[in-house]
């Protein structure tokens, strides 16, 4: 599978590690130039490319940036990916620790419904509440009692499906999330964010999410 990967932080980063352990066709980019990159490209052969020609024919594009920084992006930065390839948006917004205010976000918009619009595509929303090094390194086989499960928000239908399949072969059991705009469920704040349930506490922590914004998590 082609893997295409705009973000090569703490999440981004570890993705492209991961997907190349799996064999994976990965491109991935930053906010700079790809020789910025060369050191892992060539610790895991994945192709460093600008951030603009990241999502060209994948079959998954996954968006991991500063959620302050998604308006920057290119106009149409996933339109060259396969017809009908899912996008993951992985981001979080943290306004008192980085983002600072983003006014329709903290009007009501929910922050995956806000990237989507941004980036002019339909997103799913996975792995934002996972800590990079437990996603690098505590995966399990299917089966594994207690498997760190990970909810993923978005329309059903086969780019689901996917991300199901590609989060279970990353050795986390998949949890259906609803659609994305249950996304706020999985937001910071919430009882699953930052937390390594099983699938049965996930399903649980997520039915206990409220929408309210706490003090913590908002600019106001």
């Amino acid at each position: 599978m082609r893997i295409g990967i705009i973000g090569a932080g703490q999440i981004g980063g570890t993705l492209v590690r991961r997907f190349r352990a799996l064999r994976h066709d990965v491109t991935f980019s930053n906010s700079r130039s790809p020789q910025t990159l060369s050191d892992l490209a060539n610790e895991t052969g994945a192709t460093a490319v600008w951030a603009k020609d990241a999502a060209t024919d994948a079959d998954l594009v996954i968006v991991s940036i500063p959620q302050k920084n998604v308006p920057d992006l290119v106009e149409g930065i996933v339109a060259a990916r396969k017809p009908g390839a899912p996008v993951i948006e992985t981001n979080n917004y943290y306004p008192q620790q980085r983002d600072g205010e983003i006014a329709a976000i903290e009007d009501g918009q929910l922050e995956s419904e806000w990237v989507a619009e941004q980036i002019g595509a339909p997103v799913y929303k996975v792995f934002n509440g996972i800590w990079w090094k437990h996603l690098l390194e505590s995966g399990t086989p299917s089966g594994t009692p207690g498997r760190i499960a990970l909810p993923i928000a978005g329309e059903n239908g086969p780019g689901r499906v996917l991300i199901h399949e590609i989060v279970d072969q990353l050795g986390f059991e998949p949890v259906d999330a609803g659609p994305i705009s249950e996304s706020w469920r999985q937001q910071p704040g919430t009882p699953v964010y930052g937390k390594d349930f099983d699938a049965e506490t996930t399903l649980k922590a997520l039915a206990e999410a409220t929408r309210e914004r706490t003090s913590e998590w908002s600019a106001r």
